[in-house]
């Protein structure tokens, strides 16, 4: 049989450790069907040849853990990502008002925590550009809001307000006055509900810009690691209406501590409808947790109190046994628990609610995820292998940048901030790694983040040798935890994450190939195509097209 497309003119990895390179692959109905001299063999008068033009092709990647609706809207309301300044963005949010005199709330997305000393971020800095419209911006952590006294004014927090379950609000110096800095959900959600929400089109129009950019990347599958019911809504209009989707994706359902026992009743129902809607692109598998918060805001769960705040452990979401029991439970309901755990008592809390689902519900194959397992106690990595449990890491994280030096290491002291993002020690253990971006935290782009876990350093190559360079790894297992990694999370390592006949042809193909790229340079390496069972999603004849059902 002739094949549909054939790469030749580079190479061809596979994506196995160690495994052979090729120079051909072969491609028939969306699957491989010969690597080598056969697929050369395979050419027809009506076969696609595909010039890798000196380049690489390689397993296409996933990603582990991201936000495409969320990431999607914060493309669009005040920019305020990657500004130098808080006057920076007090004047970008002045512009945008300026320009947008009807807009009844001014928001913006992905702010820096460290432009204020200790991440305090004052009201009335925003009340000088605007003072008659609430304004609300969110850190890149979106676990800070800085608002201004309109939005406090509108949520009704005042000085009497207790700081809420689960949430912190920050208070001036010498007062119980609200500064304008919130913390975590407990204190962000009664504001954000505030929010005339974007309609149902303008998320799906922002899906679709969030999937053409991960296709750009070389990505054909996500974790949406945060689905509210209507997002499931929004998946599916994508899926099956107008283009379709260049990705596929699993849904991981929100579950909060409030009402949860409630929430639980309607997911397989909701896990049926996404999957008979979307087969063989999306799948709806996971249950999300936050079992804690985030270290540079002082709200992660630790074991031992915060260095610069002895008497704080941080903010542990969920007690203890609350959450063994509600993971216990979408275990039962076949879900797999995806669990945000940064801090090291976040941490050992997910594993041990992971360990009393496994010893209630009995042994099977149920792949956890925790996500983020930025510090662990050194008792707590190899249970990570013993219980079977993933880790999505975010190398992209694992730089002495200025939110490692301005909030985290003075939050943690010397001796937990040398054990963090310890990848190359979990790799050692056993455990089994997914890479994710957590977009629109980080970027979304994979080897911008297998740049940063080869080389520990920031863009500019600092520190030299690396940050904790103990913990670098080889491309070879960075690329491994972007692909293989994935698709071992998504339940389809048999479908997808390395090249074999039979597999998917979920393909990426790069300028030139990464495990001979100088460190340095990989972070930049061209994205020249992405396929997607065979179709083109990105690249030169891109379709733009992906139909809901492929095999």
């Amino acid at each position: 049989m002739h094949a549909d497309i054939v790469f030749t003119g580079g190479i061809v990895r596979t994506g196995s450790a160690n495994g052979p390179v090729h120079d051909a692959l072969a491609v028939v109905d969306g699957r491989i069907s010969a690597l080598g001299a056969a697929a050369l063999a395979a050419r027809g008068p009506r076969t696609t040849v595909v010039d890798l033009a000196g380049g690489a092709l390689l397993p296409a990647f996933g990603d582990s853990h991201v936000h495409p609706v969320m990431g999607g809207l914060g493309l669009h309301g005040v920019p305020v990502r990657d500004r130098a300044s808080v006057e920076d963005v007090v004047e970008a949010v002045r512009r945008w008002a300026d320009e947008h005199p009807d807009a009844e709330w001014i928001t913006g997305d992905g702010f820096d925590p460290w432009l204020a000393p200790d991440g305090r971020f004052d009201a009335r800095r925003l009340d000088a550009a605007v003072a008659d419209r609430p304004v609300v911006l969110r850190t890149t952590d979106h676990h800070t809001a800085w608002v201004n006294s309109e939005a406090l004014r509108r949520a009704g927090y005042t000085a009497e307000t207790p700081d809420p379950v689960g949430g912190e609000i920050l208070r001036r110096d010498g007062s119980a006055q609200p500064l304008g800095t919130l913390r975590e959900f407990g204190a962000l959600n009664p504001v954000f509900a505030l929010i005339p929400p974007a309609s149902h089109e303008a998320q799906v129009a922002a899906l679709r810009e969030a999937a053409a950019r991960f296709a750009a990347a070389g990505v054909t599958w996500v974790q949406d690691a945060w689905v509210e019911p209507h997002h499931a809504d929004v998946w599916m209009a994508a899926a099956t209406t107008g283009p379709g989707l260049p990705v596929r994706a699993d849904l991981a359902f929100i579950l909060e501590p409030d009402g949860w026992r409630e929430r639980i009743a309607r997911f397989a129902a909701d896990r049926e409808r996404v999957e008979s809607a979307a087969p063989g692109l999306l799948t709806a598998r996971s249950v999300k947790f936050f079992a804690d918060g985030v270290i540079e805001s002082g709200t992660a769960a630790l074991l031992e109190p915060y260095t610069d705040c002895p008497h704080s452990h941080g903010i542990a979401n969920w007690s203890l046994g609350e959450l063994a029991e509600a993971v216990t439970a979408v275990d039962a309901l076949g879900f797999r628990p995806h669990i945000h755990a940064i801090g090291d008592g976040g941490v050992r809390a997910a594993l041990d609610a992971i360990e009393a689902a496994a010893r209630s519900n009995g042994p099977r194959d149920r792949r956890p995820v925790i996500a983020h397992a930025q510090l662990i106690h050194p008792a707590d990595l190899p249970r990570f292998a013993a219980l079977g449990a993933i880790a999505s890491i975010q190398p992209l994280w694992a730089q002495r940048d200025p939110l490692m030096t301005e909030l985290t290491l003075p939050r943690i002291g010397p001796e937990r901030g040398g054990r963090q993002y310890q990848i190359a020690a979990m790799a050692a253990s056993g455990a089994r790694i997914s890479f994710g971006s957590d977009w629109p935290v980080t970027a979304y782009e994979p080897l911008r983040g297998i740049a940063t876990a080869v080389t520990r350093q920031t863009p500019d190559g600092t520190p030299e040798g690396g940050w904790l360079p103990e913990e670098r790894i080889d491309v070879e297992t960075a690329l491994t935890a972007y692909s293989a990694g994935c698709a071992h999370q998504a339940f389809e390592e048999e479908e997808w994450g390395a090249l074999r006949p039979g597999m998917r042809a979920d393909l990426v193909h790069l300028a030139a190939d990464p495990v001979e790229t100088a460190p340095a340079a990989l972070a930049g390496l061209p994205v020249l195509g992405t396929w997607l069972g065979g179709r083109r999603t990105h690249g030169t004849g891109a379709s733009g097209y992906v139909p809901a059902a492929r095999g």
